[in-house]
């Protein structure tokens, strides 16, 4: 086993279980201003991993296409807005501070459905660390393991807010501690699976890569754009969204180019 390509694909699951592990620690309820301070960084992050993690190499794989290298890239963008779209529309998922939930009807408990958003945030994360670690292991030279790596701590870093996003609103609607931290837990674990599938995909059919790192990429921004910019302006206007999304942003970029 290659052991840097399992401790990458677990990091991200552990920076979602140590967030959902505040509501342990924390007593109160995260403030309105705390909550937009971690979705505008988690934004940031997820943007930049886009683009210097997924979208850049994706480009980089088929430079011999000249002028073309973006059909490959373009393609798989779509398919992984289109896909996160449809994901949108057949599970039902409640965001924080909306009173009515998307997707089918259905009887699930609001609590249940808020750790189903979040699930649905995960799904690309888990995907795009997957794809990465797969060109690593295919010997791509667009693609080194410290590269992988950044990736994997930049999503670490910026899930551990996520985890917490989701713990401690559990627990302020009268879950459990236990339960609360579960159902953190349970958000995230979409990712190491995501991984490991998009690893076994990416294998089978190596020529594929430049679309699935481009899948990854269209899937992360369509839940930046769709679900997180919302989040992060939604009540009274303020710039601290904004500004730590140009922090997240900032971090990943310099994790990416630093170690990649």
């Amino acid at each position: 086993m290659n052991w840097s390509v399992f401790y990458g694909i677990l990091i991200p699951f552990l920076g979602t279980s140590f967030g959902a592990a505040c509501v342990f620690f924390m007593k109160k309820e995260m403030g309105d201003r705390l909550q937009r301070m971690l979705t505008g960084f988690a934004a940031g992050v997820m943007v930049a991993a886009s683009i210097w993690s997924l979208l850049i190499p994706a480009m980089e794989q088929v430079v011999d296409m000249g002028k073309l290298a973006f059909v490959p890239a373009v393609a798989g963008f779509w398919c992984g807005i289109l896909f996160l779209l449809l994901l949108d529309h057949i599970i039902p998922h409640l965001h924080r501070n909306s009173q009515s939930a998307e997707g089918p009807k259905s009887q699930l408990k609001r609590t249940t459905m808020l750790v189903l958003a979040v699930t649905l945030h995960n799904i690309p994360e888990g995907m795009a660390v997957g794809v990465v670690y797969a060109g690593y292991l295919a010997g791509s030279t667009q693609i080194s393991a410290a590269a992988a790596m950044a990736l994997s701590l930049g999503i670490a870093i910026q899930n551990f807010p996520e985890g917490a996003i989701i713990s401690m609103p559990l627990r302020a609607e009268g879950t459990g501690k236990p339960k609360a931290f579960l159902g953190g837990v349970l958000s995230g674990i979409v990712e190491p699976i995501g991984a490991i599938l998009t690893i076994l995909a990416a294998g089978l059919i190596v020529p594929a890569l430049p679309y699935l790192l481009s899948f990854a990429a269209g899937a992360m921004l369509y839940v930046v754009v769709e679900e997180l910019i919302p989040e992060m302006s939604q009540g009274e206007h303020s710039d601290v969204g904004t500004i730590f999304f140009a922090v997240g942003f900032s971090v990943m970029m310099m994790l990416d180019v630093a170690l990649g």
